[in-house]
């Protein structure tokens, strides 16, 4: 049996080492949990936030739409090509000047039977 110089047996050191390092791991593991929290809560922030973003952009799109559709009714640009280009419905369907057509290709001459 070893003695040991205060009289107990087994380790000298080993009975306050145990407690300091565990109150160590609790803080650490605190300090963990702390900084996990935070960061869970910026990432909750940044998706509400991009969450209205995809909202207000989607209300935007459905305008935009919207807009395009009025802007292209049959109507309107009749109106506009009829009073900004005076254009007018044909009367009867002419070729009015423009690059000169090829001619069309002669009739190949019949053959002679043999």
């Amino acid at each position: 049996m070893s003695a040991s110089p205060n009289g107990k047996g087994g380790n000298s050191g080993g009975g306050t080492m145990t407690p300091l390092l565990l109150a160590v791991l609790v803080m650490v593991s605190a300090v963990a949990v702390v900084q996990a929290k935070q960061h869970n809560r910026n990432l909750t922030s940044r998706l509400d936030t991009m969450r209205q973003e995809s909202e207000r952009l989607q209300l935007e799109w459905a305008q935009l739409q919207l807009e395009q559709a009025t802007l292209a009714q049959h109507g309107r640009v009749d109106e506009l090509a009829r009073s900004q280009f005076g254009m007018v419905d044909p009367l009867d369907y002419q070729i009015v000047g423009g690059p000169a057509a090829p001619a069309a290709p002669a009739a190949p001459a019949a053959e002679k039977p043999r």
